[in-house]
């Protein structure tokens, strides 16, 4: 790998972290669009393990607002989605991959520009986990269909429950993925290898929570996140 290319995958990394631990989501929607264009043999897995510390981190700081029944129902289905996100993996080739990202990452993003009221109902959670199971453990983009069903709760709620679901849903999708052969070891490195530009990131949000509004740095995720799924396309 290049310098420049592994710069690039650094930097999606480091500013993922940043927008993670500041709004609650944002980091698989930045990294696994450049990933799946630099190093498509790197998703899932590397998306999955760099996210374990960032949302054991965010759940931690924010562990008095979690929702916990929802966080157990959309757990709940994101359990049943992981299996069928396992049969996406399999079924789509390396190309079709990288265009099912591009299209996943679009649709999410004008789902998030679109999205209404939702009522934190039983169907709605169900609903959310079981989408995020399925592109989560097939692309390691995972957060918008949560983060839908939370944009209109406060933020350390959002924050806190989208973390906390997030670490057991990846603890899950790593595991199925390691039991079916589709964890490799060259994730597992590169991971390794990219935890100082996570670090870097976390290190950031101390500056940011709580002093910065959510609105600039969710419109910037969102418009890196178009571009990079158009760029997936192409």
């Amino acid at each position: 790998m290049s310098l420049l290319l592994g710069s690039t995958i650094a930097a999606s990394v480091l500013f993922g972290g940043l927008l993670q631990g500041s709004v609650g989501v944002g980091f698989a929607l930045v990294v696994s669009p450049v990933l799946a264009l630099a190093a498509p043999g790197l998703l899932p897995g590397t998306v999955l393990i760099l996210m374990l510390p960032m949302n054991a981190f965010v759940a931690w700081r924010e562990r008095r607002f979690v929702d916990r029944i929802g966080a157990a129902w959309i757990t709940l289905g994101r359990c049943a989605g992981a299996l069928a996100g396992l049969a996406v993996l399999a079924a789509l080739s390396a190309g079709s991959l990288r265009a099912f990202i591009g299209f996943a990452t679009i649709l999410t993003v004008g789902a998030s520009l679109m999205g209404g009221a939702f009522k934190l109902g039983r169907t709605v959670l169900l609903g959310a986990g079981l989408i995020t199971g399925i592109t989560e453990t097939a692309t390691g983009i995972g957060g918008p269909p949560m983060a839908l069903a939370y944009q209109h709760q406060p933020g350390p709620v959002l924050r806190a429950t989208l973390a906390a679901c997030f670490f057991i849903g990846e603890v899950v999708s790593l595991a199925l993925l390691a039991a079916t052969g589709r964890l490799h070891m060259e994730q597992v490195a590169a991971a390794a290898w990219l935890l100082p530009a996570l670090g870097l990131g976390v290190i950031g949000t101390r500056w940011l929570y709580g002093r910065l509004d959510g609105r600039p740095l969710r419109v910037a995720m969102l418009v890196f996140a178009l571009l990079s799924g158009i760029a997936c396309l192409v």
